[in-house]
C-alpha cells in the first residue's frame, strides 16, 4: 500500500469524538451496510476493487493502487479461488462467463 506509512501517523478516527450516541450509531449501521454489501457479493464480483467500500472512511482514497504484471496478478486469482475451494467447500458454483452484466455498479 502506498499510503499507509502516512495514514498510521495520523489520527484517522478523529471525526468520531465529537459523535453523540445518535450520530455513533448511524455511522456503525451506515459501515455495517457496506460490509455487508461486500461480504455477500458473489459470482465474478469477488475478484473486482472495491472503491465503493473504501469510499465509507471519511479520508479520501486517491486511486493510488499497485497492480501485479499479469502472470503474478493471474496466479494470485488462481490462489484465490484454490481457497474458495479449500474454505467453502459447498458453495454452489456459478458456472458462467463474465459479462457486463456481472458487474455490480457502485454503490449497487
Amino acid at each position: 500500500m502506498l499510503r499507509a506509512p502516512i495514514l498510521r501517523a495520523m489520527d484517522l478516527d478523529h471525526d468520531l469524538d465529537g459523535l453523540d450516541r445518535d450520530a455513533l450509531v448511524a455511522e456503525v449501521r451506515r459501515l455495517r451496510a457496506g460490509i455487508r454489501a461486500h461480504r455477500d457479493s458473489s459470482g465474478h464480483d469477488l475478484c473486482w476493487h472495491h472503491p465503493q467500500l473504501w469510499g465509507l472512511l471519511p479520508e479520501p482514497a486517491a486511486p493510488e493502487v499497485a497492480v501485479p504484471p499479469w502472470p503474478r496478478f493471474l496466479r494470485g486469482c488462481v490462489r484465490y479461488r484454490e481457497a474458495l475451494d479449500r474454505e467453502l467447500p459447498d458453495a454452489p458454483v456459478l458456472d458462467r462467463e463474465y459479462g457486463p452484466q456481472d458487474r455490480q455498479a457502485p454503490g449497487a
